[in-house]
C-alpha cells in the first residue's frame, strides 16, 4: 500500500482476512482490500470486499467509512485523460452507478452526521443530483432536436419535478417552453414562460440558446486525495 502497488496489496489483504477471519486485523483487512482494489480500478472486486465488510460489521466503528468508500467505488469518477480532455462529466454517463453512489453517501450523511466523511458525502450527493438532472436535460434536448416535442416536454417536466433546485432546471424550462410552442400549446407555453422569467430573470438562454454552466467538474471539486481508513 505504501508503494501504491494497489493490485498486489489488495490480494495480500484478502489473503490476510481469509487466513485469519477472526483475528484482530480481519476488519481492517477487508476495508483495506476494498480500498486497494478501488485504487487499482478493479471496481467489481472492490465492491465485493466492501459489501462483505458492511454485511458482517454493522457495529463497527469504521462503518461510516465503509459506506463512504462504497459510494466512492460506485461513483466511479475516474474518467481518464480522454474524459478530462473532452470535458465529459457524470451527466454523459450511465446514471445507474451515480444513483447507487448517492444511496451510499446518503447513508453516511443521515446515519453518521458527525462523521468526518459526512461533509464530503453531502457535496458528492449534491453533485450527483445535479448531474442526474443534466443527464435528463440531455435526453430532453435530444428529443427536441429530432422533433419529438411531446417526449421532450415530458422529460423536461421530469427534471423540473424531481430536481427543482438543480442548475439544469433553467434549460429544462427553456426546452419545455419551446416544446409547447412547437406543439401549439400556447397557454401552457405562456405559463412556463412566466415561471421561467420569475426564476431566471437575467438569464441569457432565450437570446443565445446556450445555458452558462458555472458548476465545476468533479476533478476541480475533489482535488484532495481520499485516504484509507486508519
Amino acid at each position: 500500500m505504501a508503494n501504491s502497488d494497489w493490485d498486489k496489496c489488495g490480494k495480500y489483504f484478502e489473503k490476510l482476512e481469509a487466513r485469519f477471519p477472526f483475528g484482530p486485523y480481519s476488519q481492517q483487512a477487508q476495508i483495506n482490500s476494498a480500498y486497494c482494489y478501488w485504487k487499482a480500478n478493479e471496481q467489481a472486486q472492490a465492491l465485493v470486499a466492501i459489501d462483505r465488510f458492511i454485511k458482517l460489521h454493522q457495529g463497527s466503528a469504521n462503518l461510516d467509512y465503509g459506506y463512504y468508500l462504497k459510494g466512492l467505488i460506485t461513483f466511479n469518477d475516474d474518467l481518464g485523460w480522454l474524459g478530462r480532455f473532452t470535458g465529459q462529466d457524470l451527466a454523459e454517463r450511465d446514471p445507474k452507478a451515480a444513483r447507487e453512489a448517492f444511496e451510499s453517501f446518503k447513508v453516511v450523511a443521515e446515519r453518521f452526521p458527525n462523521s468526518q466523511y459526512a461533509p464530503d458525502a453531502i457535496d458528492r450527493m449534491r453533485y450527483i443530483v445535479n448531474s442526474l438532472a443534466e443527464a435528463d436535460v440531455l435526453v430532453a434536448r435530444y428529443y427536441f432536436e429530432r422533433g419529438a416535442y411531446l417526449a421532450a416536454a415530458n422529460r423536461a417536466q421530469l427534471v423540473i419535478r424531481d430536481y427543482d433546485r438543480a442548475p439544469a432546471v433553467e434549460e429544462a424550462l427553456y426546452i419545455l417552453i419551446r416544446s409547447y410552442d412547437a406543439l401549439g400549446l400556447k397557454d401552457l407555453s405562456a405559463d412556463a414562460t412566466r415561471v421561467y422569467k420569475l426564476n431566471f430573470p437575467d438569464s441569457p438562454l432565450f437570446a443565445t440558446g446556450v445555458r452558462e454552466k458555472k458548476e465545476r467538474k468533479w476533478w476541480q471539486i475533489w482535488i484532495k486525495e481520499t485516504p484509507p481508513v486508519k
